[in-house]
């Protein structure tokens, strides 16, 4: 008898990678780390040439003596230090009291715009949640203002507010017969209550979308569940709706307060280049004592103050509802 030979399993042989397939992996990590920052780069370049440089200019502008006669050649103005500082906050002189009653005007309606802004547009997002008919069609008009250009949207008000001509007064003094005579609506005490107007017009809208895309995180059925328990329309509201949305009110919030203290086209285009002295808001009071008296160097630091205010008050609300976060998810 012959004896055959058992083949035995042999273990796969091991090839060696060579040093190109080694550094492969290597170079594809590489390239996926590089990735983000090469998408975030013509990004990170505008906001270097749209808001870093301009900034630092204005920070060594209020530095500077910078008046109309350096205008051409502003890097040989003479260093004038705090001056332009002391000159703004100042409040026993002549430009330090315009500045701070211009910030307190603008403080007053700012908290009024965003105030009017959240209630208007949380209400109408709420509302707009149950189904009926023209839902859909309420809710694309509700954002015309928002999509409108604002300087048709304010150039039409404008129109509509003028004393002898304007629909407003057509309406309030020839139709409903309100008022001995019609009223000035961009001039004297009354101006603050147009561009409060105006303002809350074109604002809501954003509040409005921004509340109702949060609405659509809540389950429908914490609402039938409370329904259940005999808990009425204000009750969901108010132990439903309005803890759900905190989040989204924080960042809403703190957004429409940015946008209102610092807009300037809404005034700008209402009333020109001088506001009345009732709606003169802090950002077109920097534009006028810059280019209308020369004096770039304090209008430059007036606008450093605004920078380091904003700051502050961004810095302390982000603070503050980071510990209620915290607190109401322990």
């Amino acid at each position: 008898m012959t004896e055959t030979a058992v083949a035995q399993p042999t273990e796969p042989a091991v090839r060696k990678a060579t040093p190109g397939e080694a550094r492969a992996p290597r170079r594809s990590g590489r390239r996926r780390i590089a990735l983000p920052y090469l998408l975030l780069l013509p990004a990170l370049l505008l906001e270097l040439l749209v808001h870093l440089v301009p900034m630092l200019m204005g920070i060594a502008m209020s530095f500077k003596e910078l008046t109309q006669f350096y205008i051409r050649n502003w890097g040989e103005a003479p260093w004038s230090g705090l001056d332009n500082y002391t000159v703004a906050i100042d409040f026993d002189a002549p430009v330090g009291q315009a500045l701070l009653k211009s910030f307190l005007t603008t403080c007053l309606f700012t908290v009024l715009s965003v105030g009017l802004c959240w209630l208007l547009g949380t209400a109408a997002a709420i509302f707009l949640q149950e189904n009926f008919r023209g839902r859909g069609f309420l809710r694309t008009l509700f954002l015309v203002p928002y999509a409108l250009p604002v300087y048709a949207a304010v150039i039409t008000w404008a129109f509509m507010f003028q004393r002898d001509n304007g629909l407003i007064n057509h309406v309030l003094h020839d139709q409903l017969g309100i008022g001995d005579s019609p009223a000035f609506w961009l001039i004297g005490d009354n101006a603050f209550y147009t561009l409060l107007v105006v303002s809350v017009w074109k604002g809501w809208p954003f509040a409005f979308l921004t509340v109702m895309a949060g609405l659509q995180n809540i389950p429908r059925d914490m609402y039938e569940a409370a329904a259940l328990d005999g808990a009425g329309v204000w009750k969901q509201i108010r132990h439903i709706t309005l803890p759900s949305l905190r989040s989204v009110n924080q960042v809403l919030v703190l957004v429409l307060f940015l946008w209102t203290f610092n807009d300037f086209n809404t005034p700008f285009v209402l009333f020109g280049k001088a506001a009345p002295e009732s709606a003169d808001l802090v950002s077109l009071h920097i534009y006028q004592s810059s280019f209308q008296t020369w004096n770039f160097g304090t209008g430059s630091a007036m606008s450093v103050l605004l920078l380091l205010f904003l700051l502050v008050v961004t810095g302390v609300y982000l603070l503050l509802t980071s510990r209620g976060r915290k607190t109401s998810d322990v």
